[in-house]
């Protein structure tokens, strides 16, 4: 044997072994130019991923099924990218190949094998042309997600498919940096969060480093507020970027390159902001589009924080209130809605709030569902979702209603909404109050909404009071002047209308008791609908008050902690307000 053919077999014995150790490398920013020889060093790092992975889907995958947005698909042998998608959520999730995670959470020979076929299916057959796979935050997800999970797709393989792997990501990165321009809000973030990584991820790119890093630097000052909201008034939105920003920084210094002041200052900002919209039992207020956020995620985002200090009070930049009294939580939306280029999401919930005791949610938004968001997209921005006063049966914002127009702008925007939002807390000697008003029905009735609101120091007690008024020297339009003030509750409470229907009792899981009641006005318990649940919909009540403008304007109301036991209050309980048992 000649010494050049020695070396040749040492190389591949080499190679085979270095690809072998990518393939099971996990948990932290992945060093890959160390452990690939030769000429195939051109991907540097592969940066972690946050996101939650489930090994038990990986069979899945490799059995055809690929289960993304509640919606099941079946591949029957056939390429899973030839099917017809049953929905946008579902060929988002698909051609955003977040799902190669799972896979690498099973970490066998099969499953490497099979996220290797499914990417070179993908990357053979260009000529699909979907059109959702032009899309430029879908474009964004993949590149990162090709990035994180190479050392799954590229362990065991050769360097034909490792160059072929290479042509793919440079030809997504190529129309990526074209696309910055598209779609503001997260998407646009999330291209130039994903142009960083590959700068920074790939070799040769040292020029690229400086103009994404200054890109991605100034959208970060636009975008995150000074409060560490985000400019769209989502909380989800904070979920999603930190689980992109958070790997990111690790990139950065993996490169032995200083994070850019710009991306440290943003993630400072947003954590504390990330605590304060939520509950005490871990799930999120759902204001402007918020759904239910994996709570494993969540602790994993939070791990991060290093201050774990308690929520701040008030987030005037974002426009929202928090009031903490013993083990209550309440949560309030002051603020206007956001820009229209970052409104698609934005909910007409003005001033509503939501209410939580110990673990346990009382009051809540109906929020937007995590599928089938198109069929329930107009009635959860509606003012009706929320907990708040709706006047005349609409909504405090108007939103763009052409069909094509929302295919154009990918949603339907704010057109208009409340413009002067006021809001201002004081402490009083047994509490704190919060006094707000928005003129979201000012231009078309002639009204403005004020909401006052008392949480006593222990908890134990909230009192409120919603008034409708003109504006000054102005009167009430039209002749019709009612309006409908609501409560949604959570799906794990009980609630049962008091036999005088001037009070509802509500029972929570932990069993403890609270009573709502309205001091001068019927009380009626209605359907609603609770769709941020994690299996989707459900059914559950909300606390209705209906009153003319004209003859009261006004609605006193309290939610009072009975007592800590349901026990305990039935035996308390006055034989006049006994409560008309629930079906």
């Amino acid at each position: 044997m000649s010494v050049a053919q020695s070396r040749r077999i040492s190389t591949l014995i080499a190679g085979r072994f270095a690809r072998s150790m990518l393939a099971r490398a996990s948990g932290s920013t992945v060093a890959l130019s160390r452990l690939w020889p030769g000429r195939t060093d051109r991907l540097i790092i592969a940066p972690h991923d946050l996101r939650t992975a489930d090994a038990t889907r990986a069979a899945e995958i490799y059995a055809g099924r690929f289960v993304f947005a509640g919606k099941i698909v079946t591949c029957h042998g056939r390429s899973i990218f030839d099917l017809e998608p049953p929905s946008e959520d579902w060929e988002a999730a698909l051609l955003g190949f977040g799902w190669l995670r799972h896979l690498r959470a099973a970490d066998t020979a099969l499953t490497r094998a099979n996220a290797r076929s499914l990417v070179d299916d993908w990357i053979s057959n260009q000529a699909r042309k979907r059109p959702l796979e032009r899309r430029a935050d879908v474009r964004a997800r993949r590149v990162i997600s090709l990035l994180s999970q190479a050392p799954l797709v590229l362990g065991d393989t050769d360097g034909k498919f490792y160059r072929k792997y290479l042509r793919g990501l440079a030809r997504e990165i190529r129309y990526l940096r074209h696309s910055t321009h598209e779609n503001d809000g997260v998407p646009r973030l999330q291209v130039l969060i994903a142009l960083c990584y590959a700068s920074l991820c790939l070799a040769n790119q040292a020029r690229n480093i400086k103009s994404a890093t200054r890109r991605l630097s100034d959208e970060l000052q636009r975008q995150i507020l000074p409060d560490g909201g985000h400019i769209s008034r989502n909380p989800g939105a904070l979920v999603e970027l930190l689980s992109d920003l958070l790997p990111l920084r690790q990139t950065f210094a993996a490169r032995n390159i200083a994070p850019p002041p710009a991306l440290l200052n943003a993630i400072d900002r947003m954590m504390p902001m990330l605590r304060f919209f939520r509950h005490g039992d871990g799930s999120f207020a759902l204001f402007n589009g918020m759904s239910t956020a994996p709570s494993d995620l969540v602790a994993t985002l939070l791990a991060y924080d290093d201050t774990r200090g308690v929520p701040m009070a008030s987030m005037p930049h974002t426009g929202f209130q928090r009031l903490d009294a013993g083990n209550t939580t309440l949560i309030i939306d002051t603020g206007p809605p956001p820009p229209a280029s970052v409104s698609q999401d934005a909910h007409a919930g003005c001033l509503s709030f939501e209410l939580s005791s110990g673990v346990s949610r009382i009051v809540v938004n109906c929020g937007m569902p995590n599928t089938g968001r198109d069929n329930w997209r107009p009635f959860a921005r509606s003012t009706a979702a929320h907990s708040t006063l709706t006047y005349r049966d609409t909504s405090s914002c108007q939103f763009v209603e052409l069909s094509a127009m929302k295919r154009l702008l990918r949603g339907a925007p704010v057109t208009s909404g409340p413009g002067n939002v006021e809001s201002y807390r004081e402490a009083i000697p047994d509490g704190d109050v919060l006094t707000a008003s928005h003129d979201g029905y000012l231009s078309r009735f002639g009204v403005i909404h004020r909401r006052v609101l008392v949480i006593a120091r222990d908890g134990t007690r909230m009192e409120g009071e919603d008034s409708l008024s003109p504006a000054p020297g102005g009167r009430i339009k039209g002749s019709e002047a009612e309006f409908a003030l609501r409560f949604h509750l959570h799906p794990s409470v009980k609630a049962s209308r008091l036999s005088d229907a001037r009070g509802v009792m509500l029972v929570l899981p932990n069993r403890d008791v609270w009573t709502f009641e309205a001091m001068d006005d019927k009380v009626d318990l209605e359907d609603s609908v609770f769709l941020a649940g994690n299996d989707g919909p459900r059914r559950t009540s909300q606390i209705v008050i209906r009153q003319n403008a004209r003859q009261a304007a006004t609605i006193r109301w309290s939610f009072v902690r009975s007592s800590t036991s349901a026990t305990a209050t039935n035996a308390r309980r006055n034989a006049r307000r006994e409560p008309e048992l629930p079906l």
